[in-house]
């Protein structure tokens, strides 16, 4: 098989020889083959000196690096690699008999493994794969995780029918690629919820929101909240616990029922959860002293930076409209998962929001993802969920 070689322009090797696991094509000089999108190259600066390994593909990432040593990429590697997630996963006691079953096993760059998400649900490991690269080794994925796992893995589901580039030519076709399962019912800090990988958003659920579900528990007694975008509704369950009332805006048909079915998993039909199926911004607009907690966690408003300017506007808008509406001594959970919205840019909007209310506003916590969708300290990118809880005077 003929080995692909990238040589760097002179200069160009700063941010690999600093771990970063991305190449872009404006610091490639030259390419030695003719390689198509997924194939494996050997990556060397401007004096042949080796560098890395990683999948080609083209656009401005053009090599994501699967390793800084010059090693064989074969089925040993990626086994070594999923070990490793789990190894680290079971040191946060995520693995362990308890009260949460769903977790994310491996968080791409975050895991060493670039363009592969897998979430796990109840013995369901659900993989997405966002590269071309990784979307070619999903059987033999699919195959180490019934190695790895044994009898606790039931089923492994592909998703990757809408996350692989799709300038790529390649089309994807989601089911299971070993065993098979119904949706289930996991648990997380004790709370239910019913996922269905087949049709939600995502792998299914929104895991990367579980310690912030659980700190928010801790704000919702006899207040009345307002969970906007609620999707399926975790914020919502957390917030029944002790709330005086919960209310749940989504746009989507689909997720509001499932959000409905996942407050009676836990609570029955209780009369204080009530939801809406309208559109959030417009929801906003006539909420004057209503709720003295709402929480904002709206899907991505930026997925490139050509549009960051008008993300950054969108969520000044939609803070400022809770800010304005909130009772006196109210609480505001407000998020950005996009990952082209830097932390310092959210709040400097959110702090542009609350400027313009004139109101006073207080930050109570600065909020990210949970440790097992880890931020590698070589790729701050990986951290896209940042978050404010904020009080307002």
């Amino acid at each position: 098989m003929e080995i692909i070689k990238i040589i760097l322009k002179s200069g160009k090797d700063q941010s690999v020889r600093r771990y970063h696991p991305w190449i872009f094509s404006g610091a490639i000089k030259k390419i030695y083959g003719e390689p198509v999108e997924g194939d494996l190259v050997d990556v060397y600066d401007n004096k042949d000196e080796f560098l890395a390994k990683g999948h080609y593909q083209p656009g401005s990432i053009a090599v994501r690096i699967l390793s800084f040593k010059d090693v064989i990429i074969d089925k040993d590697f990626f086994a070594g690699r999923i070990r490793s997630a789990l190894e680290y996963r079971r040191s946060l006691g995520l693995l362990a008999p308890g009260n949460t079953n769903a977790y994310r096993l491996v968080h791409a760059e975050g895991d060493n493994l670039p363009g592969l998400i897998i979430d796990c649900y109840s013995g369901v490991a659900v993989m997405q794969m966002h590269s071309v690269g990784m979307y070619r080794v999903r059987h033999e994925i699919a195959g180490l995780l019934k190695d790895i796992m044994g009898d606790e893995l039931k089923a492994v589901y592909d998703k990757s029918e809408g996350t692989i580039p799709f300038m790529s030519g390649v089309t994807a076709s989601n089911g299971f690629l070993h065993g098979a399962s119904d949706p289930v019912i996991v648990t997380e800090n004790g709370f239910k919820f019913r996922i269905d990988w087949t049709t939600g958003q995502k792998t299914g659920f929104f895991i990367d929101q579980r310690e912030n579900r659980k700190l928010l528990g801790e704000y919702t007694k006899g207040r009345r909240v307002l969970n906007m975008f609620g999707y399926t509704g975790g914020f919502s369950v957390y917030a029944m616990k002790d709330a005086e009332l919960v209310h749940t805006v989504d746009s989507s048909g689909p997720a509001i029922d499932m959000a409905d079915e996942n407050i009676r998993l836990n609570f029955g039909d209780d009369p204080r959860h009530r939801s809406f199926k309208t559109d959030a911004f417009g929801y906003l607009n006539d909420i004057k002293d209503k709720y003295d907690l709402i929480i904002l966690d709206p899907p991505a408003f930026a997925k490139h930076n050509n549009v960051l300017a008008n993300a950054l506007q969108g969520y000044k808008r939609l803070n400022i409209k809770a800010i304005e509406q909130i009772r006196p001594g109210g609480i505001i959970f407000t998020f950005s998962c996009s990952q082209v919205v830097t932390r310092e840019n959210f709040r400097k909007s959110v702090f542009a929001a609350a400027a313009n209310t004139g109101r006073s506003v207080r930050i109570l916590h600065q909020v990210s993802q949970p440790p097992d969708h880890p931020v590698s300290i070589y790729h701050p990118e990986s951290e896209y969920l940042k978050g404010l809880v904020l009080y307002v005077e």
